[in-house]
């Protein structure tokens, strides 16, 4: 595998976010909402290469998801690894935009950090601060092995 590039970390980026848009339109005709959720963990994500550091926006009372099943709770409800879970991807997105604060490359991983933009079907973006690490697999594809989400913090 080549040194991965900053273009490489936009591209799995883009790929995250058509990801969730394709789940929720999935979810919202009549698709099988469940089964793209499967592959998009299984395509972006590294639990079938080791540890993964997933720390989802909503998350409360199960912060961490370290497993498939977790984060697989936490797109779509339907599995009840996580009872608090009300399917992060399928609440209609229709678009994902990512604005990067910072991309760091280190031979065959990267870290990156910024703000994404959620767009519902209403249309007012709902912003949301993200660090993701990647790792290259043995196809040279970026798989996250960290993801860690929140709301921006309010100050009143």
């Amino acid at each position: 595998m080549d040194m991965v590039t900053a273009e490489d970390v936009k591209q799995a980026q883009q790929a995250w976010g058509e990801g969730v848009v394709e789940i929720a339109t999935a979810h919202s005709t009549g698709m099988d909402y469940v089964g793209r959720a499967r592959l998009h963990i299984e395509a972006l994500y590294a639990y079938d290469l080791g540890p993964v550091l997933f720390k989802p926006t909503f998350a409360v009372k199960q912060q961490f998801r370290p497993t498939f099943e977790g984060a697989l709770s936490y797109f779509v409800a339907e599995n009840g690894a996580c009872p608090e879970d009300n399917g992060f991807a399928i609440q209609g997105w229709t678009k994902v935009r990512f604005e990067n604060d910072e991309i760091v490359i280190n031979g065959t991983s990267a870290m990156v950090m910024g703000n994404y933009f959620f767009t519902p079907p209403e249309g007012d973006e709902v912003k949301v601060e993200f660090s993701f690490g990647y790792i290259a697999d043995s196809a040279g594809a970026l798989r996250i092995h960290l993801h860690h989400s929140s709301i921006p913090a309010r100050i009143d």
